[in-house]
């Protein structure tokens, strides 16, 4: 009689997989050579890359970081690598790095523009992030007044009472809104501020610095340079071109006549000028249209040019988020009975906004780049200064050092707006 059982009464030990099945060697085969083209396609890329690197590398590291001219770092490499060796002559920025910085602000009013820039790191934080605490978002009202006169200095009133237009306008919109409706409110939240900035704001914060004269030391608009200029028309053209858009693109859809007509013609005017143009507008021409004997900032024209020309290609973004709504989100929030501006700021916009956050990123990014421009009409971003440092006989000749750092600087702002981006399409995803 056989002692063969049918049913197992042990278990077998388990066996490694295939190594073609597993681990870096599972990787490779999957991603890099799947096949013969991508074989190909990865070996050549790898020659590539070697042959860049082979070059870029050596020059990168066989550099100076201590010398005080260019034929002095040149001296320090060929003593240390060898005659013939060409390396990265560093000391440049470490020489020029306040500079490339700050520009040419008073060195001993830099932890102003340091404090301002800690404090729109703190206001930023809960427009990014939902987790942190939403009074927070009181704080970021009020960092563009604060910023203002941490940079410039002047009369602490000056930001205080320009603040104050906004106050006024929230209120004229709460009073009238009660008992006229949403579009006399929406008229008076527009016209109190600008009557109260053009007639009332200087002649209150002149008497208050009389009376309480507080305020920081003055620093003109000329001292501005380096990245501090960049990041300061970046972050706010980014900031307003984003509510300016919306309105925008809402204004192209109405079937309100003129408000379609004035959107329309502005954002197709402003898409068809080339920023540049409307820098050199900023600089030049707009004195021309305005009253003998009136002084408006350039870095603040400008912001307002640069802002403009952003909202523009906002508009059409978030339009194009618009159109790819399904009818039937209109339809359902005609169905709740929410009246437009309900529907619009419960319904309507989220979504578009969520599914137009790579695009505006992208223009985000666009922006922030654009900020080089400035160069063009004599304002010093890191570009124009690269100029002004190479005129120094000390340091005439060096190129790549300059612009390789600054393109290191502008890839680390522009990376991060990018992985936020990724971060919140993730955050947002909701078709699971």
């Amino acid at each position: 009689m056989s002692k063969l059982s049918y049913v197992r009464t042990e278990m077998l030990p388990e066996q490694a997989p295939p190594v073609a099945q597993a681990g870096i060697v599972k990787w490779l085969r999957e991603n890099l050579f799947s096949s013969i083209p991508n074989s190909i396609l990865t070996l050549a890329s790898l020659a590539f890359l070697y042959v860049i690197l082979s070059h870029v590398l050596p020059w990168m590291f066989q550099s100076s970081w201590t010398a005080n001219s260019l034929s002095e770092c040149r001296s320090m490499i060929a003593a240390a690598y060898g005659e013939g060796t060409h390396g990265a002559c560093w000391a440049v920025i470490r020489e020029r790095f306040l500079q490339l910085v700050f520009g040419f602000y008073p060195a001993e009013l830099y932890w102003r523009p340091i404090v301002a820039f800690i404090l729109m790191l703190v206001a930023l934080a809960p427009v990014l992030f939902d987790k942190l605490p939403r009074k927070m978002l009181w704080f970021s009202a009020i960092f563009p007044f604060l910023c203002f006169w941490l940079l410039w200095g002047g009369s602490i009133w000056v930001p205080i009472v320009a603040l104050a237009g906004f106050v006024l306008g929230g209120v004229a919109y709460a009073l009238i809104g009660a008992k006229f409706g949403n579009l006399p409110a929406t008229i008076a939240a527009f016209l109190v501020p600008v009557l109260w900035w053009l007639l009332l704001a200087n002649p209150v914060s002149n008497g208050l610095h009389s009376i309480i004269p507080l305020g920081l030391e003055a620093v003109e608009s000329a001292k501005f340079g380096g990245f501090m200029l960049s990041v300061l028309i970046g972050i706010t053209g980014i900031v307003m071109s984003l509510p300016i858009g919306v309105l925008l693109a809402l204004g192209r859809q109405s079937d309100l006549l003129i408000v379609k007509a004035i959107c329309v013609g502005f954002i197709e005017f402003i898409r068809g000028v080339p920023l540049i143009t409307l820098l050199f507008v900023a600089s030049v021409l707009l004195n021309y249209f305005l009253p003998p004997g009136t002084t408006f900032d350039i870095i603040l024209r400008v912001i307002i040019m640069v802002t403009l020309f952003a909202s523009a290609y906002m508009a059409e973004v978030i339009r194009g988020g618009l159109a790819a709504l399904p009818k039937g989100q209109y339809e359902g929030a005609d169905s709740l009975g929410l009246d437009f501006w309900q529907s619009t700021r419960l319904i309507i916009m989220p979504q578009a906004l969520k599914i137009s956050i790579p695009s505006i990123v992208s223009t985000f990014i666009g922006l922030f780049k654009d900020t080089v421009l400035v160069s063009i009409i004599g304002l010093l971003d890191p570009i124009g200064l690269t100029t002004n440092i190479r005129a120094d006989a000390a340091w005439n000749g060096i190129i790549w050092e300059l612009y390789g750092f600054i393109a290191l600087v502008f890839f680390i702002f522009c990376f991060s707006m990018s992985r936020y981006s990724m971060y919140l399409e993730r955050k947002l995803q909701t078709s699971h």
